[in-house]
């Protein structure tokens, strides 16, 4: 099937896991509510071999939080369907502060996809943060001003 990018913002519900979780909700009940083939994300998660061959090129497949900034390894089988923080030294290099907003997050990403992907003129983008298959990236984000992360930015890819 190829691979698929796929990139979110949602709230901030206190933790990267809570927001995920409501995220998981929002998009499966998207993507599976009208569906008779999943009852829950736990029937979907445990159909191993459609998770395994195809996965749902969405959020869906990432299943767990893991708070390392060190960049997943595809020999490590663990590594595979987490999302991870990006290290702050690159949300430094890419928003220019420690507090990037929803609407920066959404401009760098607009820039990546339109982006000139051809070496040497090539240029890296916040996208190429991500460069492991099955995995996705996420940064806390922060509206009008506030000190306490207001919004979640995610982004990865499923397939191959």
């Amino acid at each position: 099937m190829g691979a698929s990018g796929w990139e979110y913002v949602t709230a901030y519900e206190g933790s990267v896991e809570k927001s995920l979780e409501a995220l998981h909700r929002q998009v499966f009940d998207e993507l599976y509510g009208h569906d008779d083939m999943y009852d829950s994300l736990d029937d979907l998660w445990a159909d191993e071999e459609f998770m395994g061959e195809e996965g749902t090129h969405s959020i869906l497949d990432i299943q767990r939080v893991v708070h390392s900034t060190a960049a997943p390894t595809p020999l490590a089988v663990e590594d595979y369907g987490t999302l991870r923080p990006l290290p702050h030294e690159r949300v430094l290099h890419h928003f220019g502060t420690g507090r990037p907003t929803p609407v920066r997050f959404a401009e760098l990403l607009d820039h990546a996809r339109t982006a000139d992907r051809l070496p040497p003129a090539r240029e890296e983008t916040l996208l190429d943060e991500c460069r492991m298959r099955w995995t996705g990236v996420y940064v806390l984000l922060h509206a009008d001003d506030r000190p306490e992360p207001t919004h979640l930015g995610i982004f990865g890819y499923s397939g191959d």
